[in-house]
C-alpha cells in the first residue's frame, strides 16, 4: 500500500508541474495533457482504495496495521483532490488560452505560489517513501508560505487600485484557492503520516 500511496503522489507531483507550467506559459496543450491524464491519478486512487477494502475485509487487520489501511484510504482520497486542483488549474489555461489567465500584476505571485505547490509535491514523494517527520514539517513551512501569497492576491484583487475586469477577478480568485487547497491537502497527508509514524493524532485545521 506505501508502494502505491508513492505511485499516485508521483503522479500528482508531475501533475501540478504540468499544470502550473501551463497556467504560467499559456501552454494549452500541456494543460489539456494534465486534464486527459487526471483520470490515471483517478483509476489509481479508485485501485489503492479497493486493495484497502479487500484487506479490511479478508484480514481483519488490528494496531499499527490497521492505521495503516485506515490512513492509506484517507490519504488516497487527499492525493485525488491534489489531482483534481492541477486539473482545475489547467482548466483555467485552457479556457483563456491564448490569453494569460491572470493580469500582469499578479504573474510573479502566481509563479512563486505554483513553485511552492511544485515543491510541496515533491517533498509529499519524499514524506510517504520515508516516513521523515522532518520533511513533513518542512511541507507545512512551505504552507504557510503559500497561505501568505493566498492572502497577499484577495489583498490585490480587493484593493482600491485593482483595474481589472470582472472575470480576472474571478480567475484570479478561483487559481488562488486552488493552489491554496493543493497545498492545505498536501499538509492534511503530512498530517495522518505522522500519526502513522507515532500513534499520536494532530488536530487538523484543514
Amino acid at each position: 500500500m506505501q508502494d502505491r500511496l508513492v505511485e499516485i503522489s508521483g503522479l500528482v507531483a508531475v501533475s501540478i508541474e504540468n499544470a502550473t507550467r501551463a497556467f504560467n506559459e499559456s501552454n494549452v496543450s500541456l494543460a489539456e495533457s494534465v486534464i486527459a491524464d487526471d483520470d490515471k491519478i483517478d483509476a489509481a486512487a479508485a485501485e489503492l482504495d479497493e486493495l484497502a477494502i479487500n484487506i479490511l475485509a479478508r484480514q481483519q487487520p488490528v494496531a499499527r496495521d490497521l492505521r495503516i489501511v485506515v490512513s492509506a484510504l484517507r490519504i488516497s482520497a487527499s492525493l485525488e483532490r491534489m489531482g483534481d486542483m492541477s486539473e482545475h488549474i489547467a482548466q483555467l489555461a485552457r479556457y483563456r488560452f491564448p490569453d494569460k489567465v491572470v493580469p500582469k500584476s499578479l504573474r510573479p505571485t502566481f509563479a512563486e505560489m505554483g513553485a511552492l505547490d511544485v515543491e510541496i509535491a515533491k517533498k509529499l514523494v519524499e514524506l510517504l517513501k520515508t516516513e521523515d517527520l522532518k520533511v513533513a514539517e518542512e511541507i507545512r513551512n512551505e504552507d504557510d508560505k503559500v497561505d501568505a501569497l493566498h492572502l497577499a492576491v484577495f489583498d490585490k484583487v480587493l484593493g482600491e487600485t485593482w483595474k481589472g475586469a470582472a472575470v480576472d477577478t474571478v480567475d484570479a480568485t478561483l487559481a488562488s484557492r486552488y493552489h491554496e487547497r493543493f497545498a492545505d491537502h498536501a499538509v492534511s497527508i503530512a498530517k495522518k503520516v505522522q500519526y502513522l509514524a507515532t500513534g499520536d493524532w494532530v488536530p487538523s485545521d484543514v
